[in-house]
């Protein structure tokens, strides 16, 4: 049995404008356990945001509970959410969010200037695939390579856990397989817990297990039993 990293009980989220209630999330339960590679479908508002924002300590949920190594996030004050995002979560989303005037090392060095035990940023770059392209500048770079550099900087301060909401969704199929192979790299050789939003169902494959939110609940919950390489996605 791998050791539960996360464990979300009765997660719920509305969201109340005037007398309006909008449920984002209706009580949701989920297990994710070290090491793996979970894929999160499903259609835009069905609560695959939401729950990843909660477990990543970036809002707080309504009801329920989740827990990280056993500590229930709920509980924590806004200093301590502060601190558990910075040591132990990396999050990597649709827009790169780079530092124009900082080249691809800079940018990555930012994170490891205020993380506990980082790696060196030309090595999270290495991991990455761009050792050569360090001193270039986002502008220099093309949107899969600087998607690259924000999946080093994820990783760069050595994170637990590593949350990736939409990492394909701006990019062309070449360099979304690029993007997903530095992805299972880094789960596959730093044992990263990684957990990936996309609307592209055939990236499921990939994945140690896929879950499929609709209506603020988790419909279905597979184990492949055989994963596929990223180059053998048809995008």
């Amino acid at each position: 049995m791998r050791e539960r990293i996360f464990e979300a009980s009765g997660l719920t989220k509305v969201y109340r404008t005037g007398d309006v209630e909008v449920f984002a999330l209706r009580g949701v339960d989920l297990v994710l356990s070290a090491g793996e590679m979970m894929v999160l479908l499903g259609p835009s508002g069905s609560g695959k945001s939401t729950f990843l924002n909660i477990v990543g300590g970036l809002d707080r949920p309504t009801e329920g509970h989740v827990l990280f190594r056993g500590r229930d996030l709920v509980g924590l004050s806004e200093r301590e959410l502060t601190l558990y995002r910075r040591n132990h979560v990396g999050f990597v989303f649709q827009f790169y969010n780079l530092v124009p005037s900082l080249t691809a090392l800079e940018n990555v060095a930012l994170v490891t200037e205020i993380s506990a035990e980082p790696m060196p940023p030309a090595e999270a770059l290495a991991l990455v695939g761009l050792e050569a392209r360090q001193d270039h500048f986002p502008a220099q770079l093309s949107g899969g390579e600087q998607q690259r550099v924000a999946i080093a900087r994820a990783v760069a301060k050595r994170p637990e856990v590593l949350l990736c909401d939409e990492p394909t969704g701006a990019l062309d199929s070449t360099f979304g397989v690029i993007v997903l192979e530095a992805l299972m790299r880094v789960n596959q050789e730093l044992g990263t817990t990684t957990a990936i939003i996309t609307h592209n169902v055939a990236i499921k494959d990939i994945a140690h297990r896929v879950c499929y939110f609709a209506d603020g609940r988790i419909v279905s919950d597979t184990v492949n039993e055989t994963r596929v390489e990223p180059k053998d996605v048809t995008w």
